[in-house]
């Protein structure tokens, strides 16, 4: 029998509320170290290369944690997994903020990764908790904190690490976290069913760490190691076989972590692989946009800003995402997801052409990052609602879970193809190597081809099953 729940909802503004803060608690520690990465390897008196295993650490514990918390939630609840994925950054934010050494600073790190999963599931919860009228605004809202997140934290830890001791940063992350917890522990209850009985599949969630470990260590060390060494190859090698291993495995599992039949579907499959793209063609704003705003002026094309007012700059289009996310669930609500999503492909390719007009000046970028943004608002928030709208609502967590990792798959391989095209244009500025102003242009139309290569896949979703349909098929499993 499932167990007792209770099924009192809160308002819909406060629990969208609630869950976006979790989701900029989590998406805060994603960028909240990048002004401090040319300080780490000073801080803790080691190689450059050993405080990069500070970034690659997060991003591996994202890539595993995202798929197997949402299929936790699915089972176990997801307000109780939510709960759980708070701790490990409220631990994490404190074991760096204490960091003796880059040892332990990579072991906080890692903890904070696995928090990353709060984003996902809190978009899940949204389908137990939101009424249909006002869910895709609240999807679009929760969705866009990752955007907020990035925007609030470069300033915010540019600021911090300026005025003050770095630490105090970890430790306000540390307090942000728990703040949020207490909230969704007094003010979000526990709805629907829970299906604990059925048995969770370590074998396939250790099977999916292990590959996508390989993959993203693959591609994320890919330019350091040498993408013809031994050791790379071996690791995309491994990441193909492991994957293809849990694939067969999944398909046979009574109780998989992640149920392929329901990836297949036209509808989640196609989603699923323009959300890559859409991932990958947004990194390029991420990139190219901060390090023009920092090159010396003498360079010729760079605009010699520090960083923290290269944050500011690009905090307004962080925002950006806040204010449109209900203008987006308002045209999903209108005109259906795909709708959305396709046009926010379009507005993101057509930033990326403003930006080969508006390199030459803060004002020029501040445009293009707001054009493109927009992009991104309209985009993210319209995927997760064509997910929920296709698979059951007992697989909603592992299904927003693995959109979500697609998209994170987009911007690692985004970060190696961009990162090559700017280290293979370069000038030499006075001893210095940097990136080529014709690398940045190159870099921009790349991002422009990769977003139509996305909308021409998201005009390829298949359009929604009707609302009887839908009704008829939940009858059925639940019969």
């Amino acid at each position: 029998m499932p167990s007792p729940v209770l099924t009192e909802k809160p308002s819909s503004r406060m629990t969208v509320g609630i869950l976006a803060s979790a989701g900029i608690a989590s998406s805060l520690t994603q960028t909240m170290v990048t002004p401090l990465i040319p300080q780490l390897p000073e801080i803790f008196n080691t190689s450059p290369d050993n405080t990069a295993w500070i970034i690659t650490a997060t991003l591996l514990a994202a890539a595993v944690v995202m798929p197997i918390s949402g299929r936790l939630g699915d089972l176990f609840g997801k307000r109780r997994v939510l709960l759980l994925l708070a701790i490990p950054l409220i631990l994490g934010g404190a074991i760096c903020a204490l960091a003796p050494n880059v040892t332990v600073m990579i072991l906080g790190r890692t903890l904070q990764g696995l928090g990353s999963g709060m984003v996902p599931l809190g978009i899940a919860m949204l389908r137990d908790l939101v009424d249909a009228e006002h869910l895709p605004s609240a999807i679009a809202t929760v969705s866009a904190t990752l955007g907020v997140g990035g925007a609030i934290g470069l300033p915010l830890s540019a600021a911090i690490i300026q005025f003050s001791s770095w630490r105090v940063l970890f430790y306000l992350c540390a307090a942000i976290t728990l703040i949020v917890a207490l909230l969704i522990f007094k003010f979000i209850p526990v709805v629907g069913t829970t299906t604990a009985k059925t048995n969770f599949d370590w074998a396939g969630a250790i099977g999916l760490g292990v590959g996508l470990i390989a993959l993203m260590l693959g591609i994320s060390k890919g330019s350091t190691w040498g993408w013809g060494s031994p050791l790379v190859l071996g690791l995309l090698i491994a990441a193909v076989v492991v994957l293809l291993l849990w694939g067969l495995w999944e398909f046979r599992a009574t109780a998989p972590l992640v149920d392929l039949r329901t990836a297949a579907i036209p509808r989640v499959l196609l989603t699923n692989i323009a959300s890559i793209f859409v991932g990958f063609g947004m990194y390029s704003s991420s990139l190219v946009m901060p390090q023009i705003l920092q090159m010396p002026a003498e360079a010729g094309y760079g605009l010699g800003q520090s960083v923290l007012a290269a944050g500011l700059w690009m905090a307004p289009a962080g925002l950006m995402m806040l204010v449109l996310s209900p203008v987006g669930g308002r045209l999903t609500g209108a005109k259906g997801p795909k709708f959305t999503l396709v046009l926010g492909i379009l507005i993101m390719a057509a930033g990326y052409g403003v930006g080969q007009l508006g390199m030459g000046s803060t004002w020029g970028l501040l445009a293009t990052s707001l054009v493109i943004n927009s992009g991104v608002a309209l985009a993210y928030g319209a995927m997760p609602t064509i997910i929920m709208g296709a698979v059951p609502r007992s697989e909603t967590g592992a299904a927003n879970g693995l959109n979500t990792l697609m998209r994170s798959l987009g911007t690692t391989g985004g970060a190696a193809i961009f990162g090559l095209v700017l280290a293979d244009m370069t000038i030499d500025f006075h001893g210095t190597v940097l990136p080529s102003e014709t690398g940045f242009h190159t870099a921009l139309w790349l991002g422009a081809g990769i977003s139509l290569l996305a909308a021409v896949i998201a005009a390829c979703i298949p359009a929604a099953k009707k609302a009887t349909e839908v009704r008829l098929e939940e009858a059925t499993q639940n019969a």
